[in-house]
């Protein structure tokens, strides 16, 4: 995904993982990019550093979703 340099900081902004497919499982999370309601809602006011880990945290859940669904078929 590319990052955005930040004119007031001069560094990279992460992007938001959001696609715009917003839809919230029973657990609060996104089907769209897989963040939990708790980290949408904190994403504005993350660091950087609290940015990254919670698009890890989005993609493992992406990726356990993923091979969940080929464990039912």
């Amino acid at each position: 995904m590319p990052e955005r340099l930040d004119a007031s900081t001069h560094r990279p902004d992460i992007a938001s993982p959001c696609i715009r497919n917003c839809c919230l499982d029973e657990n609060d999370i996104c089907l769209g990019c897989f963040r939990s309601l708790e980290e949408i809602c904190a994403w504005s006011e993350a660091s950087e550093t609290d940015r990254l880990k919670i698009r890890d945290h989005a993609e493992q859940r992406k990726q356990q979703r993923t091979y969940d669904q080929s464990e039912r078929t």
